[in-house]
């Protein structure tokens, strides 16, 4: 449910003053909502908390509070009437008007002072042995949205990315080359790099699963035969070299690695996700594996009879959980103990926010626990911002399996999904080829960031790209579309922008400055939810507004000068506030649709 704008506050302080200075009250809260469309009034305060303790009516205390209310906040007040336990009061026209003159020019309305608080925001952090895919492009678009977010409360932002570039998982894409690859590359194939490396990836588990059966059949159990498998033992002996810095393996590492890079950033380039800095597994799980070593020190881990170092935490209501193989390779805990150290010692934020998956909710309790056993200056600023999972309609994504939506892929999808249902409304008159190609994408990417960040981010959702791009749907498009319809009134008409208007304001009028109003508290509220889904709601209301108030009054023939003037501030408003909310989801607005 989206709060009210500022003046609630205002409304708050009015009547808490008024308790104190007149009837020496200063228990309680004062609640006031937005009043019910049967009842005339623009805000309502609730007084049943008031009236046991003042020993008073509600219909006597609503009219003394009333009568007090107007005059002595006679500029924010206009009338008042009471229902019950219910004080509803109007706002005066004076009130809006001045709101709107001083804000509808204002670019950065909406944004807060910056405050003395930085906060990392880490997200993306893909695996460098497939392509980005649906999964990856939800957490890319929630870190990033998050990220403004909070940038635009004035909060100092380090946006980071890990890569995961070591491990178990690197190594099975890299002997699957060795052993049918023949050499191919990205230039060779003209596959995109990240591809490439992932079909590796695939091709490494379906020949793991042809070993197992062979073995199977031959009479080994099968847990037994998934370790034994050949290509998974030469698997795990390229982790054991590569973690002894063995030349060769280091070369093929580095040689596949770079493809992968090259196509996430192409990938990240065309999404708009940035980062200020990336960190790599393979600088960090050292760190990782000398704190493992400090913590057998202080008896925080123990070893067992085979080299394993484990961790203890059922005391804690968890469970035993390994920090060191056996063979003495890390595994991914350790990596992330050295990396919250890191990133600490570097950017000394008040907060950490980690952006992954809600199947990662145990992992992030067993670091925060770590950490704070050890002791680590990082410990306090742990916060897991989970989220569920993106499905589609067939089921749950598997990589090893080759069942993954490529990130490439759906936006590539997007595109043409916008451009056929732009061609079939016949808006593509006037249109350059370039202008044609920008607009797709920015429809496309539009209804396809709109349509994962809509959602709290702590539920799973059902990825519908026909539902996406709609024109009449609770979509980034209809809100694209209402931006580029203002946009086309402000091009015609914005020379008669200028000018002090005075006079009233007629009920949609009002109802859409009421709504702009809002948005500074919406970004508080969405800030404070960690919830992008806050933000998508308010600009759908805003536009919905906006467009009843259009079908409803004219702006290029209002009645008098004062209201074109006033219908105008309003476009601009709305555009700037529309421009303002889709910028922090990451979503592009066009100049015309």
């Amino acid at each position: 449910m989206l709060k009210m704008g500022e003046i609630s506050s205002q409304i708050k302080k009015a009547v808490a003053r008024i308790l104190i200075d007149e009837y020496d009250f200063k228990e309680g809260v004062v609640l006031v909502k937005e009043t019910e469309p049967a009842f005339e009034g623009d805000y309502t305060v609730v007084l049943f908390s008031f009236v046991k303790p003042l020993k008073k009516s509600p219909e006597a205390l609503g009219n003394e509070l009333g009568q007090k209310l107007l005059a002595t906040n006679p500029a924010l007040f206009s009338a008042y009437n009471v229902i019950k336990g219910f004080l509803n009061l109007t706002i005066a026209d004076s009130y809006w008007l001045e709101f709107l003159h001083r804000e509808h020019d204002n670019p950065g309305f909406g944004h807060k002072p910056r405050i003395d608080k930085k906060v990392m925001i880490e997200y993306s952090s893909p695996n460098t042995n497939k392509p980005l895919h649906l999964g990856h492009l939800r957490n890319n678009f929630l870190g990033w949205s998050i990220a403004e977010i909070f940038k635009a409360n004035g909060y100092d932002i380090v946006k980071t990315c890990i890569a995961n570039d070591r491990g178990i998982h690197i190594c099975k894409s890299m002997i699957a080359w060795q052993l049918f690859a023949d050499g191919a590359t990205p230039a060779s194939t003209g596959i995109k790099g990240d591809h490439l490396v992932g079909d590796y990836y695939v091709r490494f588990s379906t020949e793991h699963k042809k070993q197992i059966a062979e073995l199977v059949a031959g009479g080994m159990a099968p847990e037994t035969a998934e370790k034994e498998a050949p290509i998974m033992k030469a698997a795990q002996q390229m982790l054991v070299d590569w973690e002894a810095g063995k030349p060769d393996v280091i070369a093929l590492w580095k040689m596949m690695n770079s493809w992968v890079y090259t196509g996430f950033d192409a990938t990240y380039k065309r999404i708009g996700s940035d980062f200020d800095k990336t960190y790599y597994e393979s600088d960090t799980y050292l760190l990782g594996k000398s704190l493992v070593e400090q913590g057998l020190e202080k008896g925080v881990f123990e070893q067992e009879a085979d080299g394993s170092v484990w961790i203890d935490l059922t005391a804690d209501g968890l469970d035993r959980k390994i920090v060191q193989r056996r063979d003495g390779t890390a595994v991914y805990i350790t990596q992330d103990i050295g990396l919250a150290v890191r990133k600490y010692e570097e950017f000394h934020c008040d907060e950490s926010i980690y952006v992954v998956g809600d199947e990662q909710n145990y992992h992030f309790k067993v670091l925060k626990l770590i950490a704070q056993k050890l002791g680590l200056p990082a410990a306090g600023d742990i916060f897991h911002l989970s989220y569920g999972m993106v499905e589609l309609p067939s089921g749950r994504m598997k990589a090893r399996e080759g069942t993954v939506v490529d990130a490439d892929n759906i936006l590539d999808e997007m595109f043409d999904e916008a451009e056929r249902k732009t061609r079939e409304q016949g808006k593509t008159e006037g249109f350059s080829l370039t202008e044609l190609e920008e607009l797709y994408e920015t429809i496309g990417q539009g209804g396809l960031k709109f349509f994962l960040l809509r959602v709290d981010p702590k539920k799973k959702m059902l990825f519908n790209p026909e539902e996406s791009i709609d024109l009449h749907g609770y979509t980034a498009t209809f809100i694209q579309y209402a931006y580029a319809r203002i946009r086309s009134i402000l091009r015609k008409e914005g020379d008669a922008l200028k000018g002090t208007v005075t006079g009233g304001f007629l009920p949609l009028e009002k109802m859409l400055t009421k709504t702009l109003e809002k948005f500074p508290a919406v970004l508080s509220q969405a800030c404070t939810e960690m919830s992008p889904s806050v933000v998508a709601a308010f600009a759908f209301e805003l536009a919905k507004t906006f467009n009843s108030f259009y079908a409803e009054h004219s702006v290029s023939g209002a009645e008098t000068p004062d209201k074109k003037i006033l219908r105008l501030q309003l476009c601009r408003m709305t555009a700037t506030v529309l421009r303002n909310a889709l910028h922090v989801m990451g979503i592009k607005v066009p100049e015309r649709m």
